[in-house]
Parts: C-alpha cells; structure tokens; sequence
C-alpha cells in the first residue's frame, strides 16, 4: 500500500503528464491552424502580387513608399505581406477559437481578437525583417537570384521569402497567444463569503 506522501507525489505527475499532453495536443492543432493559415497567406499574397500586377503594372521589388531621409524603402512586397497577414490572422483567430482552444472560457470575440492582433503583429513584424533580408541582394542571407530568378512560381523569391518568414516566427507566436490572447478570462468581483455563526 502507498504512502499519503507516495500518492501526493503520483498524483502530482499525472497532473504534470495530463498538462504537457495537453500543451502537445494544443501545439500540434495550433500548428494545423497556422499551417492553414499559412496556406491563405500565401495565397493572398499571391493573388495580391497578380491583382497589382493586372491592374496597375506593379511589381513586388517597386518601392511603394521611401523612407525620408533614409536610403530605404517601403517596397510592394510589404504591402502584400501585410494584407496577406490581416486575412490569414483572421481566419487564423477563428479557427483557434473554434477549435484549439474552444474547451477554455473565452471573451467576447473582439476582446479576444485584439490580443491575437497585437501578437500576430509582433510575429509579422518579424516575419517582414527576415522577409526583407531574403529579398534583399545585398543582405547576407539573401535568397539567391540565380535559384529564384522569379522564372515561373516555383522560382519565385518572394513567394519563398514570405513562407520562409512566417515559419521562423510561427513557435514565438503559440508562445504569446497560449499565454495571452487564448488566456483565461479573470472574473470580476468573484468573493467567496463564508456562513458564519454569531457568537
């Protein structure tokens, strides 16, 4: 027969074990989400390249906006990045909250939305920097020009650029939204008040 001490701690590790499954099993959904997720946002940013293409001449590599007093530039490519990063946050937030998370308490779904913004911002602002090393020539991690020489979609560099980018920050991403956007809501004025008899 086990001692009380012996049980404590037994029941501690199935505890401990039933937690880091659970951590597991919401990582590995979480993944599929954003694997999806990853999927829109290529294809938006696909179909965002095309579109100004068609419609206005415009290529990822034409600079969008200069920087003042700077020789840097807001280029095309940041642009579609960034619609392509409003969508798929959106449908990631979505999916997140119906399913990965869907057996915690949550908030309303715009109190819930604005956390997961701010940290997808956090992530994609990320994903620009190294999205914008891989384009760049002159960066030491460029994607090479003579690999994707943007000959056909395969070869393209700023399709390669964008799914590169968003899987180095995907991990940070669970990280801060298990922790903050997917939190427990705290409950206002909860008071336990216990009877008491007057002595």
């Amino acid at each position: 027969m086990s001692s009380p001490g012996t049980r404590g701690r037994s029941d501690n590790r199935s505890r401990a074990l039933a937690r880091i499954q659970n951590n597991a099993r919401q990582f590995l959904m979480f993944g599929l989400v954003g694997g999806s997720g990853t999927i829109v946002n290529l294809l938006v940013s696909v179909a965002s390249k095309k579109i100004a293409g068609w419609t206005a001449g415009v290529s990822e590599y034409d600079v969008f906006l200069p920087l003042v007093g700077t020789d840097f530039n807001i280029r095309w490519f940041n642009i579609f990045m960034t619609i392509a990063f409003l969508v798929a946050n959106t449908w990631n937030y979505q999916l997140n909250r119906s399913w990965t998370f869907r057996g915690l308490p949550q908030r309303t779904w715009w109190r819930g939305f604005f956390p997961f913004l701010l940290t997808g911002i956090g992530a994609f602002l990320v994903s620009q920097v190294v999205a914008t090393l891989l384009m760049n020539p002159l960066s030491p991690i460029a994607l090479s020009s003579e690999i994707f020489d943007d000959s056909s979609g395969l070869r393209t560099k700023f399709y390669w650029a964008t799914a590169i980018s968003i899987v180095v920050a995907m991990p940070v991403n669970f990280l801060v939204n298990k922790l903050w956007a997917f939190r427990k809501p705290r409950r206002k004025g909860t008071r336990v008040v216990l009877d008491q008899q007057p002595r």
